[in-house]
């Protein structure tokens, strides 16, 4: 079809339209008044119930052979080379084997939530090394948000690669703060010595 055809194909479709008189503008229905107190509290309820502010974003890749160490400033090292030999007991242990990122993403908010409620210091987090995918840019994609996410964790104090009795690459050991309840209980038996 030609230009000229197009033209005057729209010409004989818009014939006989004719302008509207009135200036009025119908929008639909008018509603109630916007209450914009009770969608402010309905936000911020919203937003109390999804806590979890571990991101899905962009995250540095590691490699399915590195090794995971993060440990915060003062800390002592006598405490993360324990923790790094696995010398600590484990008290929790969650396996992100067959996870998504997103699902991985509220097991780890949630573990970490219950291990600080029930006072666990050190837990095993398996994620696997990832090295089975077959396209290389999807390899350690969860291993790598490990190394992010528990970095996020205000309640993470340190976190290193497993031994290799207890999943190698493919978990870390993670020691959490101590509760105030559990630094309470501690100062007062340090206290009666």
């Amino acid at each position: 079809m030609h230009e000229d055809d197009e033209a005057s194909l729209f010409a004989q479709e818009v014939a006989g339209i004719q302008q509207l008189q009135t200036q009025e503008v119908y929008l639909g229905k008018k509603g109630p008044q916007v209450d914009f107190d009770a969608r402010k509290q309905a936000a911020s309820i919203a937003q109390e119930a999804d806590r979890n502010h571990l991101s899905q974003d962009y995250v540095e890749k590691v490699e399915p052979n590195d090794v995971l160490e993060f440990k915060r400033s003062g800390m002592q090292d006598g405490v993360f080379k324990r923790l790094r030999q696995g010398k600590y007991g484990i008290e929790a242990r969650l396996d992100l084997h067959r996870h998504t990122v997103a699902q991985a993403r509220e097991q780890v908010y949630q573990f970490a939530e219950d291990c600080v409620r029930h006072d666990i210091r050190v837990a095993i987090i398996v994620h696997g090394k990832g090295d089975r995918t077959p396209d290389p840019n999807d390899q350690a994609m969860i291993k790598s948000y490990i190394n992010k996410w528990l970095r996020d964790l205000d309640s993470v104090m340190a976190f290193h690669s497993a031994q290799r009795h207890h999943g190698g690459l493919g978990a870390v050991y993670v020691l959490f703060k101590k509760s105030d309840k559990a630094r309470l209980e501690n100062w007062e038996k340090q206290q009666k010595r």
